[in-house]
């Protein structure tokens, strides 16, 4: 979201917002029972998209307004109050204190990183173990809603992940501000989502800034620490639009120097979403999207694996009525395609103008 300049009116609606989410967090410890609900319905609340009368108060003036169609996604509440509390700390300390005494609790971390992943970078905090804590609240809560994100396939946390990726590991000075452990865990975060969020175009600044890792010397540099990572998501995946979107992107790590440990371990997750069946059951689409990105990212043995993987289907044969039908399919689809080309091309040489000295 862009810097608005608050005005007045949009200072006195924000400030309404937070005390309202300040009543409901006050009615959490009250009521053990409605605990759970009260703070879903909050997270809810702020997760929500900003409409266009609360954007007439908010938003002042007209170049303050994101374009529909902004790379950060939809402009949500969490969004406005999380630059509101940097500009404002004082009103969103009552709802922190209130967090942190629900700290144990379900969507509470998601709230927190909601509604504080900006004061947390911008605020002075002398006290190490605090520090520590909001920034374990952070990381834990970013993954809940990025998970959020990949179980419905949207982009409603984007801006989200395009702060703490940009302006937080991309920029030393705010980096710094969180311990090593935290900065490891952010690092190891923003790995297993970048595909997701579009963000390849940082990849290779995303790699510098890797922090030190104590199991480095054994499991490789930051390519390996970002390969392992992907391949453990990809595994997790379950939300087929998701999944082929990730294999989609997954071009962008040809040329990575890997070890071979690595290199492996990728391998082998790609080539596990190639064959029908159990323990995956991959779509033919995810089938067909990873052997293309085996083939890419892995061009030696291209034509073995191939094979390999065409005797093992010969050994199944209740596959071998879809794949014959698929292969037809495919083959007159081909032909059509080459009919029409040829079509269209007769066409554009029948309608040129002829020259008068030809």
């Amino acid at each position: 979201m862009p810097k608005a300049s608050w005005t007045p009116r949009s200072s006195a609606y924000l400030n309404a917002l937070s005390r309202e989410i300040h009543k409901k967090l006050q009615k959490a410890p009250a009521s053990p029972s409605q605990r759970l609900n009260l703070l879903q319905e909050l997270f809810a609340d702020v997760a929500l998209e900003v409409d266009d009368r609360a954007k007439d108060i908010i938003l002042s003036r007209e170049e303050d307004r994101p374009a529909d169609d902004g790379g950060d996604g939809p402009l949500c509440f969490y969004g406005v109050l999380a630059d509101y509390y940097v500009r404002v700390p004082e009103s969103g300390k009552p709802i922190l204190n209130l967090l942190v005494q629900l700290w144990s609790q379900s969507f509470a971390s998601h709230i927190f990183a909601l509604l504080f992943h900006k004061w947390l970078f911008e605020v002075e905090l002398d006290n190490s173990e605090v520090l520590l804590r909001y920034s374990s609240a952070l990381v834990q809560g970013a993954t809940n809603v990025f998970w959020i994100d990949i179980q419905t396939n949207t982009r409603r946390f984007q801006s989200l992940f395009r702060y703490l990726l940009e302006e937080v590991v991309l920029e030393p000075s705010r980096l710094n501000k969180i311990p090593v452990q935290a900065q490891r865990d952010l690092y190891l975060l923003l790995s297993r989502f970048i595909l997701f969020y579009n963000s390849v175009d940082k990849l290779e600044s995303f790699l510098k800034q890797v922090p030190a890792f104590p199991n480095a010397f054994l499991v490789g540099g930051p390519d390996d620490f970002l390969v392992i990572e992907l391949a453990d998501q990809l595994q997790k995946l379950k939300v087929e639009p998701v999944l082929l979107h990730y294999l989609s992107q997954i071009k962008f790590l040809r040329g990575m120097e890997l070890r071979m440990t690595t290199s492996a371990r990728l391998k082998s997750c790609l080539y596990s979403f190639t064959s029908p069946g159990g323990p995956m059951y991959p779509t033919r689409a995810v089938r067909h999207a990873a052997w293309d990105a085996l083939d890419l990212l892995f061009p030696v043995g291209q034509y073995p694996r191939h094979l390999i993987s065409l005797f093992f289907r010969l050994l199944y044969p209740w596959y071998w009525p879809s794949s014959c039908w698929n292969f037809i399919l495919s083959c007159v689809k081909a032909i059509l395609y080459s009919l029409l080309g040829l079509v269209f091309s007769f066409w554009e040489k029948l309608m040129k103008p002829k020259s008068h000295y030809s």
